[in-house]
């Protein structure tokens, strides 16, 4: 399953304190039971002194073997466990709409 390996690298490289993923995809265009879309939240400390572009290129490297194979989208929440534990009660979680999200 593609969560598990999701899971599997992100625990792996990133070291998380926390990690949530949670597959969206039934929630965008196409057959149920898939896997294309995705959201993670992610706190780890490697996001230290990075820019929010900088962790999302780090996260999307570290995803590209999912990318090439299916995967289509990845709304990432990413932080520091300074940054979480300041905002975890007030940041926005959800996803952003899909353009093609079923009615």
């Amino acid at each position: 399953m593609r969560k598990q390996r999701i899971i599997d690298v992100i625990n792996s490289e990133l070291k998380p304190e926390v990690l949530f993923v949670e597959n969206e995809s039934d929630s965008h265009q196409g057959p149920p039971g898939r896997e294309t879309h995705f959201k993670l939240i992610i706190v780890s400390d490697l996001f230290e002194g990075q820019t929010r572009i900088e962790r999302h290129q780090l996260v999307y490297k570290y995803m590209q073997k999912e990318l090439d194979t299916g995967l289509h989208a990845l709304a990432l929440k990413l932080f520091t466990a300074p940054e979480w534990s300041e905002k975890k009660d007030s940041v926005n979680l959800s996803s952003p709409d899909c353009s093609h999200k079923k009615k």
